[in-house]
């Protein structure tokens, strides 16, 4: 597997979300970029959306354990995460998200990520929520 790409499978669960910010910064470290708001911005939407994952993922069985995969790729033109859950299917509407007000404690993690890239996109297939996120180079 080359540096630009990378692919990786966590547990749904707190701890997973320090695996994924580790495993990201390896990554990046390993592409030599220097450009910080670029970081920031793709570091920003993975962290949050695999923490909606974390929160929000449902299985319907009671067998299999709650999961997600990520996979952090470079290409010439962008860079992307895609993490794919095992859950319900996530009612997710893009358009409809708005920051949440001051005084909330919760309900920005959707807003931020959209802020923070180029492109965000929700679907749900063959039994999995899959999240791309990408930052156009």
């Amino acid at each position: 597997m080359s540096a630009a790409r990378t692919e990786f499978d966590v547990p749904a669960t707190v701890e997973s979300l320090d695996v994924v910010q580790d495993r990201f910064a390896v990554w990046w470290d390993a592409l030599g970029i220097d450009d910080v708001r670029l970081r920031f911005g793709l570091e920003t939407a993975l962290a949050e959306i695999a923490a909606n994952i974390v929160e929000h993922t449902r299985r319907t069985d009671r067998e299999a354990g709650r999961g997600y995969t990520v996979v952090l790729d470079a290409t010439a033109d962008e860079l992307v995460a895609v993490l794919t859950d095992n859950g319900r299917p996530a009612d997710v509407d893009l358009r409809a998200v708005t920051m949440a007000d001051v005084d909330e404690e919760s309900g920005r993690g959707l807003a931020l990520a959209i802020a923070a890239l180029d492109r965000l996109e929700h679907r749900h297939e063959d039994g999995h929520n899959i999240w791309t996120l990408a930052c156009s180079r």
